[in-house]
This record gives structure tokens, C-alpha cells and sequence, in this order.
């Protein structure tokens, strides 16, 4: 079976995604086969700063798979954390900066998981912050219930 081409198919609806940055559109092949493609406005490059001092590209895939393996069901979909990260990504964007600190990145996932998930954003606490003990836990639960 061949992959439909983009060049050879209809258009036949398009939505704008919950986030405002993604479109996806349905489409047609001129073959009868129904697919879908997703369009994502393309934005200046982030930098991140790492803990050695080195800079890297800001990449999407990685902040989703380390929220995944942090928090793992607690958000419930892939959607989920689809949100959690371009929530994460327009925050540190809206700060106006090119390069962003990694422990700015991690802090910004706590903020966003805070609001959407209490026991995701433990987890999550617990492997951002390298958590060692019962103490780790208990000290993070109390700040969180201060807040």
C-alpha cells in the first residue's frame, strides 16, 4: 500500500486546534483513501541552557516524552500532555527570551502541572528534583498544600 501524497489530494475540512497553533486538516487522496495532516506555526528557535553549559535546541518531543515517563496515566492522553507541553512551550516564549535555563523549563512544567493535575505534578517533582528520600516528598506535598 502506498502512502497517500499531499500534492495529489482535496482538502476536505480544516480546524484550528484547541492550542491556536495548530491547524489539522482531513483530507482525500485522489485514490479515495481518507487522511489527516497537522500544520504547526513555525516559531523562532528556543534555545535551552543546559546544566554543562551547552546549548541546545529547545525540542518538543523530548519535554513530551519526559512528562510521559514522569507522570505517566495521571494525564490521561496524549493529548493531555500535548497540552501540558505547548502551554509550557508559550509560557517560556512569552518571557521574550531566546535562551532559556533547563531549570526554567522544568519550574514551568511544575506551574502547568500544578493546575492540571496535583498528583501528576508530584511525580513529575520527584524526578525533576531527584528526589531521595520520604523527607523529598514530604516537603514538595507541604509547599503544594501552602500554595
Amino acid at each position: 500500500m502506498t502512502t497517500p501524497r499531499i500534492g495529489d489530494s482535496k482538502v476536505l475540512e480544516s480546524r484550528e486546534a484547541d492550542d491556536g497553533m495548530t491547524i489539522r486538516r482531513r483530507r482525500v487522496s485522489a485514490d479515495g483513501r481518507r487522511f489527516t495532516t497537522y500544520e504547526r506555526i513555525e516559531l523562532p528557535q528556543l534555545m535551552v541552557l543546559k546544566r554543562s553549559g551547552q546549548r541546545e535546541v529547545f525540542d518538543r518531543d523530548k519535554l513530551a516524552t519526559s512528562v510521559r515517563r514522569s507522570v505517566g496515566k495521571f494525564l490521561g492522553s496524549e493529548l493531555a500532555i500535548e497540552s501540558v507541553v505547548n502551554r509550557v512551550e508559550e509560557r517560556l516564549r512569552q518571557k521574550g527570551e531566546d535562551v532559556v535555563e533547563y531549570r526554567e523549563i522544568g519550574n514551568t512544567v511544575l506551574d502547568v502541572l500544578a493546575e492540571e493535575n496535583e498528583v501528576a505534578y508530584v511525580r513529575y517533582a520527584s524526578v525533576f528534583s531527584d528526589f531521595k528520600t520520604l523527607g523529598d516528598f514530604e516537603r514538595i506535598l507541604r509547599e503544594r498544600r501552602a500554595k
